[in-house]
């Protein structure tokens, strides 16, 4: 495994991250230590979930699944740089009571509290905030995360889908009102198929120090081959790779992609996630195995070394947006 900071921090991290969003929905605990297991033998040291992960009356689940598997010992949670996300409504039933979600600072010291107790742990590493709050100013945000670090209970924070703006709009305040480290990751949906992310976010993450970490790196497995998979095996797409291939320009587009890629002798889904390690600012993707042969194809891609051919080959059937405010003031 290769390894290197996150953002601008001291913290070394794992090129991949496990995502672990499957874990209790599609795979059962037993399956999912395993896979954690797996994980962290073959070196992968950053462990991303969320307290919603689990879903509808399952919320927490995930989190409760990678609890168990910390508290079977052998230094398991010491070596994990573990990170979590607080947002989300937690009520089972959808309706959540006021300020049981969003991010003031009430609802952050009590998903902490809760987030702590599934987990097992009495520390998080990095806490992320799944969603932006439009009605909680960062200075109360602030405040809260600065109460938590001082009590021990994170370390550092992350965002997850914000915006370029509200990256910088986070860290400044952060900086010049608290003179505190602010933000050190971003976590965004960024991938050959899906690239809008190098217009705005990529670049103020880079430009405050944050690393990035990609979510759906196969774009919904769009990427992965879906269609070298139904012609040699029947397996038809699903869910948002079904839906995307039911667009024929989409689909023309990912035949040329497989066809670029055969022509390598490269898989698609390795190659998508060695593009992605070769992006600027990009500290490493996150993969959700279901299962461990999907962990094995995943980890042959931190050792895959894309060549430049093949690079430009990848360009030319995913054009990127190109950088703001080229990419579309002219």
């Amino acid at each position: 495994m290769k390894y290197t900071q996150l953002g601008r921090t001291g913290l070394k991290v794992s090129r991949l991250v496990l995502g672990t969003m499957n874990f209790g929905p599609q795979t059962d605990e037993a399956d999912s230590h395993a896979i954690m297991d797996a994980a962290l033998d073959a070196g992968i040291n950053y462990f991303d979930t969320a307290n919603v992960y689990g879903w509808g009356e399952n919320k927490g689940r995930t989190e409760e699944i990678i609890g168990n598997w910390f508290a079977k010992g052998g230094e398991r949670r010491d070596k994990v740089v573990l990170a979590t996300k607080v947002y989300g409504n937690m009520a089972a039933d959808g309706d959540a009571w006021p300020n049981h979600d969003k991010l003031s600072a009430l609802n952050i010291r009590r998903a902490v509290d809760a987030s702590l107790k599934r987990l097992q742990t009495d520390y998080i590493d990095v806490y992320q905030f799944h969603h932006i709050d439009r009605r909680t100013p960062f200075e109360e945000i602030w405040q809260a995360v600065d109460v938590l670090v001082q009590q021990g209970k994170i370390l550092y924070v992350g965002s997850s889908n914000f915006p370029g703006y509200k990256i910088a709009q986070a860290n400044e305040i952060a900086a010049r009102r608290h003179g505190t480290i602010g933000l050190v990751s971003e976590q965004c949906l960024y991938n050959l198929a899906e690239r809008r992310a190098e217009m705005e976010v990529i670049p103020a993450a880079q430009e405050y120090g944050l690393g990035v970490i990609p979510w759906s790196p196969l774009h919904g497995g769009l990427l992965g081959g879906v269609i070298k998979k139904e012609v040699e095996g029947g397996r038809r797409a699903s869910g948002r790779a079904a839906d995307s291939l039911a667009n024929t320009a989409i689909r023309a587009q990912i035949q040329s992609y497989e066809d670029l890629l055969d022509k390598h002798g490269i898989e698609p889904g390795e190659a998508a996630l060695a593009w992605l390690l070769t992006r600027p600012g990009v500290t490493g993707p996150i993969v959700g195995p279901r299962t461990a042969a999907q962990l094995d194809s995943a980890l042959r891609a931190v050792e895959l070394e894309l060549s430049d051919e093949l690079l430009a080959g990848l360009d030319e059937v995913f054009p990127g947006p190109g950088p703001s405010p080229e990419a579309f003031a002219w």
